[in-house]
This record gives structure tokens, sequence and C-alpha cells, in this order.
């Protein structure tokens, strides 16, 4: 009787390797991997065993191990005993270990023989991706990173596990301040004394922070401006050498912050000193023991999904010009025939993706294609596609749900539709959305990325959309889960209503008589 097992937990003895199609012989035992993530394994029928094969039926390096010395006889022994506890681990049994053997491996002394060619039943229940979307990266930046769980299951950790670990203590911290707020001024002084004097720590601000001239007439501060580390956003490249970012404001600079890091990105502490701070859970009246903690460690951490953008573009008509990067950071795609002569933009979006029928009074009319299959046409002011965590933000404005971050997930919300059955919906995480200008569609439509990077889309232009594996590791000031409902009660009022009274022992006799 065959049987079929998924290897979703790390450290099973075994791995299958994603797009590996081979059949594989084994002393023992069979296995063939054809499909990603799903891999059969039987016992060889007793016909099949090594003492009943004749010699010429035997493989080539089978046959030329039979001369070997007793060493060598032993060495085949023990890998067949790690087949075995592989075999008896895949099956719910307690491994058998060798002396000084940690882990489960492949054996060396097996016999491997590749085929190109495999059934075509494991072509038809190959898949080209997970629906749970992809694993996330557990390293932000050079220093952090998740304290590791034996536990997890699915390649995605239990969210209650999820805490903080420094590999090595930090020593780049980035600073961001909400422009234009001369209130945040004092703040931001106090914290970048106290990183620098006190911490010893090398503060990065941006450069437009550094130059008010407020903070370059403050005698008192002039000794720790001049050791701020200063840069500008789209010329200089920070993104490898930050450790720990810290955000003073609302929900908008921790936005900016994600906008900074399209790869990996350090953990983020927010200080809430905006105006809504639904991203914010911190208080800065005690940033002094909050950040303490931090660099200790085992802080709660939530990883807030972000979406990976592709926007492919016809180039345009450039006479007297060959190659190079175009405006807007485009540059030229040249990967695919269907791309060829296109130039796209690729981005990391934290809250949404927003397209609208922009100035035009027309409504937009849009095509949604999930995973290269038209799913509907958008008719109306625009659609919204969110992460979880955009959720509570312009698209609960439309009526949305809204979605823990913690949850896999694609919110896709329309912009008032020109239909009464038109309803948001969730999508899985891992699959490819698409959006492109309807061929009968009577205007132009614009896109925005978080609200920035706003631009128009044409005919011939699309909108590629998925989960990317670069989430933004936010630092909880309690937990992921009290954080989160603290927020909706205190920022939005969800389900604030004035309490019921009870009713009096005399209404409830006289109701009960009647």
């Amino acid at each position: 009787m065959r049987r079929r097992a998924v290897s979703w937990v790390r450290g099973a003895g075994y791995s299958v390797v994603p797009e590996c199609r081979q059949k594989t012989v084994v002393y023992g035992v069979v296995s063939r991997s054809g499909m990603e993530g799903v891999e059969e394994r039987r016992p060889i029928k007793k016909t099949e065993s090594k003492a009943n094969c004749t010699a010429s039926d035997r493989p080539p390096r089978q046959r030329e191990r039979q001369g070997k010395s007793p060493r060598r006889r032993r060495e085949v022994k023990r890998s067949q005993r790690r087949l075995d506890d592989q075999e008896q681990l895949l099956w719910g049994g307690e491994p058998r270990r060798l002396p000084g053997q940690h882990e489960l491996s492949e054996p060396t002394g097996s016999t491997v023989e590749t085929s190109d060619s495999s059934p075509k039943r494991w072509d038809r229940c190959r898949r080209p991706h997970f629906l749970h979307g992809p694993y996330p990266t557990t390293h932000f930046g050079p220093k952090a990173c998740i304290l590791p769980n034996p536990t997890s299951i699915m390649h995605i950790q239990d969210p209650a596990s999820q805490r903080l670990t420094w590999n090595k203590p930090p020593v780049n911290v980035l600073v961001i301040r909400k422009i234009r707020d001369e209130s945040l001024l004092e703040p931001f002084k106090e914290l970048c004394r106290f990183l620098v004097e006190e911490k010893k720590l090398m503060v990065f601000v941006e450069k437009k922070v550094a130059d008010d001239v407020t903070l370059t007439n403050d005698e008192a501060f002039s000794s720790i401006c001049k050791k701020l580390c200063t840069f500008r956003e789209g010329f200089d490249d920070i993104s490898h050498c930050i450790d720990l970012i810290i955000c003073l404001g609302g929900d908008g600079t921790l936005l900016y912050a994600s906008s900074l890091f399209q790869g990996s990105v350090p953990p983020v502490m927010a200080f809430h000193l905006g105006s809504l701070g639904f991203l914010t859970p911190f208080k800065f009246e005690s940033y002094r023991t909050e950040v303490a903690k931090v660099f200790e460690g085992n802080a709660a951490i939530i990883l807030r999904s972000r979406l990976k953008v592709k926007v492919v573009k016809d180039a345009p008509e450039r006479s007297g010009q060959s190659g190079g990067p175009e405006e807007n950071g485009l540059e030229p795609h040249s990967h695919g025939s269907s791309e060829a002569g296109k130039v796209t933009q690729q981005l990391q979006v934290l809250n949404e993706v927003v397209v609208d029928r922009g100035p035009s009074s027309y409504l937009s009319n849009v095509d949604l294609y999930l995973d290269g299959r038209l799913i509907t046409s958008v008719q109306g002011d625009g659609v919204i596609v969110s992460t979880p965590t955009g959720s509570t933000a312009y698209a609960a404005a439309a009526g949305a749900s809204m979605i823990h971050p913690n949850v896999p997930a694609i919110m896709v919300t329309p912009i008032c539709p020109h239909s009464l059955s038109f309803r948001p919906i969730v999508v899985p995480a891992g699959v490819e959305l698409m959006i492109m200008l309807s061929p009968d569609a009577r205007n132009t439509a614009w896109v925005s990325f978080d609200g920035r990077k706003r631009q128009e889309i044409k005919h011939g232009d699309s909108i590629k959309i998925t989960t990317s594996c670069y989430p933004v590791p936010s630092i909880c000031c309690h937990d992921l889960v009290y954080d989160w409902f603290d927020s909706l009660a205190q920022c939005l009022h969800w389900n604030v209503r004035k309490k019921q009274t009870r009713l009096s022992e005399a209404s409830d006799s006289s109701d009960t008589e009647n």
C-alpha cells in the first residue's frame, strides 16, 4: 500500500527540493519526488530485496561496491540504519540515532539513479506554488532575527512564539521623525542624546531633518548633531547597515520606513506621537525602559506582510537614446519575451495598492486576473488590493473587513462599484493578482502605492501583485493580539456603544406574569 506524506516541518529527517523530478533508489526504500513539498515513499517488496537481485539487475555503482572492504560495508549498513530511522520518523515513530549523530541526513552510501523522464501522473499532481504564500525571511537587517522555534508548522511560526533576538548587539539605529511637526523636536533631541551618549550607538537620520534650522541653532544639541549620520532618500542606500528603526510620529512614519527598505527590513519600534497611531503602540514617556528591553532581546514581534508589486509599462519612444535607466527609477526589463521592449518598476507595499479613475469623470473599467485567469471586471471608482495591515486603512473606509496582520491573505476591495453584488473578497496570500485596463475602457487609470508614487496606467500596462517574502517586523508593546485589539478600541472605537441597563426585579416579574 502506498502512503504519502507532506514534509511541512523542518527537521523531519529529510527534505524535498522543489522542482526536483527524479527517482531515487536506495537500500530498502524507494522514494519519488516530483511534486513541490510532496514525497512518496514505499518499502521495497521482498522480490526487490538485495538478496534476490542478480548481479546484472543491480545498479552499476552497487556492483562496484561488492568488492569493497569491510569498512566500506559497515558504512553502507550505517546508511541503511539512517534510512530506517527516517522511515520510522515519517510514520510517527521515534528515530534511532547513531552515537554522535545530531540530525538525520541523506545517506552517503545510497545508490542514486536519475531519470530524465517521470511518470505523467506526477505532472498532474504538481502545483506551481503553495496557497499559503512564501515563507517570510526571519533575519531583519544585519543583526536581528526571530528566535527559532522547533515546533513551527508549515514553515510559519506560531504567532505567540514570535520573539525577537539579536545575533550581535545592535550598533546602527535609524531614527525617523515626522517632518513639519515642531512638537516632535524635543522628543527627537532627547532620544538622539540617549542613543548617542548613553547607549553609544551610531544614529542615522534624514539629511533634511538634520539640516533643520531649529536643530542647527541649538547650541546644546550641536555636539550630538555633529555625530549624526545623514542620508538622502533615493540617493543613499542604507538597507544593509541599519540594525533597528525607531519611528517618532504616526502611521505615516512607519509606512515611510517600509518604503526605504525594498528587501529585508530591520525591526521597527514605533512611538505614538502622531494623530491616529494605529501602528504605533509605544508611548514616548517610557522610551528609556522600552528601548532597553528591545536591546536586551526576546521582545514580542509581529510580521506585517507586504505586497510585492510589479508595474509593467510600454517603453516610451526616445529618439537618439538606447538602453540605460528610465525616469522615476524605471529600468528596462529583459526577462521573458512577453515583456520585451517594456520597462518595469518593482515596489514593496505595506498597506495597499489603489487603482482609481483619477481626474476623469468616467468610471474606471479594469480587469482583475488571478493566477492568469480573468476573475471579474471592476466598474466603479477603482479597486484596492491591500494587506491585512492595510485592511484597517483605506479598505476599511471602503467597507472591507478588518483582518489581523498575522493572517496570510490579500484583500480585494472595490471602491464605489456600480453593482449591488460586488462585495470585498479575501484571497490566499500565495496567489498572483494582475490588474489591467479593460479593452473597452473609456479612460486611463491611476495607481498609487501606500499613497505615494502615483502614476498613470494606460492600455497595455499591467500591475502584478503578490505577497512579498520581506515582511515588516514590528515590535509589540505587549503582545501581537492585545496590541491589535487595543488599537481597534482606542483609534477606531471599534464596537463602542452605550451599555444596556439591567432590568429591575419588578420588571422581570411583571414580564413573567404577562
